[in-house]
């Protein structure tokens, strides 16, 4: 995903939530979001090793579409069998054909905290994400200024719901750690992806590790395809990582699961 496309997300969103708030008020979200049970995504990254965030995603910007055949419930029960901690499920409907029934059926198909995977912009979704009943939301630095990245880690922390905070590049951590200084329901996502080329490496996590406190806990993202990589980074002293694209293309996810970090 390029910075480009990025922007082009974020200012997509800004115009869907127009309309949802439209539909329906903050007022509303805000008494379902607050009455939302939490099945602690946060405690089960860090209690799990390793700790599996297994993705569910039809399709992506960079990719198009990676699972013609498509069953959310399905695949969420056979990530809970093969192992997962959590899972990531795709809401964005216009870049991702996800949806908000994607998370609401994928969680009740399971008993697994959720992440809901989106581009956050407006603390409307911020309430709309609990609402969903998700446990965790995605905040994306790259997409944010920082003092929208804390007023909206506030907001989610105050409804119950963790926070992930991803970054791409070194300039981006010093907004991670401040905020998981602040709670230890935050959790530092590195993506190993670059905006600008496509391209993934691990190097991308592996050279910010030194800089990282020993409590805080990091979510290696995109780009672990082989058993090795996975020892690579176990080695390195990561325990959580987020798979998606690699499960995905497989004909059973769950079984590809055990493949990876059998």
């Amino acid at each position: 995903m390029s910075e480009g496309i990025l922007a082009r997300i974020a200012d997509h969103k800004r115009a869907e939530v127009s309309t949802r708030r439209a539909k329906r008020s903050l007022e509303s979200l805000r008494r379902e979001a607050e009455a939302a049970p939490s099945r602690g995504f946060a405690k089960a990254v860090q209690n799990s090793r390793p700790a599996i965030i297994a993705e569910i995603k039809r399709a992506s910007p960079s990719e198009g579409v990676i699972r013609a055949d498509f069953d959310h419930a399905a695949i969420a029960r056979s990530y809970q069998q093969a192992g997962a901690a959590c899972l990531s499920i795709l809401t964005d409907e216009r870049f991702f054909q996800g949806a908000d029934r994607h998370l609401r059926e994928g969680r009740a198909a399971c008993d697994l905290p959720v992440l809901r995977k989106d581009f956050i912009v407006d603390p409307y979704q911020v309430y709309e994400t609990r609402a969903l009943g998700a446990d965790c939301i995605l905040l994306i630095v790259a997409a944010l200024d920082e003092a929208r990245v804390v007023d909206f880690a506030n907001t989610a922390r105050d409804l119950g719901l963790d926070v992930l905070v991803e970054i791409h590049a070194r300039d981006e951590l010093p907004i991670a750690l401040a905020l998981h200084e602040a709670n230890d329901g935050i959790l530092v996502g590195i993506n190993n992806r670059d905006l600008r080329s496509f391209t993934t490496s691990l190097d991308t996590t592996l050279a910010m590790l030194d800089d990282i406190p020993e409590g805080a806990t990091v979510v290696t993202e995109s780009g672990i395809q082989t058993p090795q990589d996975v020892r690579l980074l176990t080695h390195a002293g990561v325990h959580a990582f987020l798979v998606g694209t690699a499960f995905m293309r497989e004909p059973d996810p769950g079984a590809a699961l055990k493949r990876l970090f059998g």
